[in-house]
């Protein structure tokens, strides 16, 4: 009986903590029984999670040696300093740093705005971004160097082509307004804690580096070029890193409900992205805008190209079908699976953009205007925190004007596009849910109404 008692009370011990370690697991697959998992061999399985944790320690890596050579650059930078007097820290740190402030500002501000107000807020940003690029441009030029000109005469070509981009999609407005409606409807719980969060870390990352900017620009070596350049890529890559954080977090909440009506706790979700997947997030954040680039750029030589030259028309088909062809390995929705089912970047982009094939959602996914609103908001926020930064530099020292604008609109940019990572994590997740499910009484008639007009359009 001592035996009998003993051996049972071992098999409940031994229940209890395989329980316990199944609770601690992310329950990415907890009413996920419709989707079949995809065939995938196990080297390239093995390859898979080997590639996710060498981006992991990639990632983390490059935060140390940034973090050392900051230091380094503002120790050396110190010592240059007390040996000559051509850098003035009191007049170009105060403008940058404040730029960073107004950066966090606007940025909660605006995704406040697109909570409360999605028409507005669309309406805002495609026709308010290339007005205030267009500032920007004059502000630059007014500056009178040659490096400001070049900088300024870019910035007015970049608002003249978002000026008619917005022309020429402002048909689509009331489309894109009410699909981003239906899907930021109900937030996740805690939404706007975990966007504090995410603009409080990324403004002591910005300060930081901004430390670092100045010591570089007060060593006056030759190499400044390159210290700049390895500044603003960790820069890039960290904030579309925390922006992706947020955003598979916030998709995987609202993927869950969209296709199974369950509702799972941010914190959880937020712990589990953290701590399973950010191999996925640092290869996403590396593939998504690169190819973002390619596919747009595609986009614009084939319009520009037009079908009157051949030998124009075949290099810009050719390119173009290069471009949709990698897009299919790397783009944003594939974020909601990797949230959804733990699966690899390039795996879940692949899966989802099938998905919208098989379900005729492509062209409609072609037309979306998610994407262009959230680059179009960190494009806005980015030129008003270059306005601020740079006229500040430009009326207590026009040599620093130039180079504050610029590194202001990038803090302004990318911490507007952490702010508005869960409206468009809301859109992706209602995408992906209603290809794999469109007969879901969670869904309205947005998407089939949308499909309808472009089949009457077409026809």
């Amino acid at each position: 009986m001592m035996e009998l008692h003993s051996t049972s009370a071992t098999s409940k011990n031994i229940q209890r903590e395989v329980q316990e370690e199944e609770e601690d697991r992310p329950s990415f697959t907890s009413h996920i029984k419709a989707q079949e998992p995809s065939i995938i061999p196990t080297e390239t399985a093995t390859a898979g999670k080997f590639l996710r944790r060498l981006f992991t320690i990639l990632f983390y890596l490059h935060l140390i040696l940034i973090a050392i050579f900051v230091v380094f650059l503002t120790l050396y930078g110190l010592i240059s300093t007390s040996r000559n007097h051509h850098f003035q820290p009191l007049k170009f740190y105060p403008p940058l740093l404040t730029s960073t402030a107004c950066s966090a500002i606007v940025a909660f501000i605006w995704q406040w705005v697109t909570d409360s107000n999605p028409s507005k807020a669309i309406k805002a940003a495609f026709w308010l971004s290339p007005l205030l690029t267009c500032a920007v441009g004059v502000l630059l030029v007014s500056v009178g160097s040659a490096q400001s000109l070049a900088a300024g005469v870019i910035a007015v070509i970049c608002a003249l082509i978002q000026s008619l981009y917005a022309c020429w999609v402002s048909p689509r407005f009331e489309y894109a307004i009410r699909i981003l409606s239906v899907s930021t409807a109900f937030p996740p719980a805690k939404t706007t804690m975990l966007v504090l969060q995410s603009i409080f870390i990324s403004i002591l990352y910005s300060c930081f580096l901004v430390s670092g900017i100045g010591r570089a620009t007060a060593t006056r070596s030759s190499l400044n070029v390159l210290f700049h350049s390895v500044i603003l890529l960790s820069m890039a890559w960290t904030m579309q890193v925390i922006k992706n954080i947020l955003l598979v977090t916030v998709s995987r909440i609202k993927y869950m409900h969209f296709a199974w009506g369950t509702d799972i706790d941010t914190p959880k979700a937020f712990r589990d992205t953290l701590k399973h997947l950010m191999g996925s997030i640092c290869i996403g954040s590396i593939l998504v805008p690169v190819l973002g680039v390619i596919r747009g750029s595609a986009r614009g030589m084939k319009l520009v190209a037009g079908d009157t030259d051949e030998f124009l028309f075949s290099c810009a088909n050719c390119y173009a079908g290069m471009a949709s062809t990698l897009v299919m390995y790397g783009n944003r929705w594939g974020f909601v699976h990797v949230g959804g089912y733990d699966k690899g970047f390039v795996q879940a982009s692949s899966d989802t953009w099938e998905m919208f094939r098989s379900a005729g959602l492509k062209e409609l996914i072609d037309l979306d205007l998610t994407g262009s609103f959230c680059f179009l908001s960190g494009v806005a926020a980015g030129a008003i925190c270059s306005l601020a930064s740079g006229t500040w530099a430009l009326a207590i020292h026009k040599s620093y004007a130039t180079e504050v604008s610029i590194y202001a609109f990038f803090i302004g940019y990318f911490m507007c596009r952490i702010a508005m990572a869960w409206p468009q994590a809301c859109v992706l997740s209602y995408y992906v849910a209603y290809a794999e499910n469109p007969e879901s009484v969670r869904f309205d008639s947005t998407i089939p109404v949308r499909l309808d007009e472009l089949q009457r359009f077409q026809a």
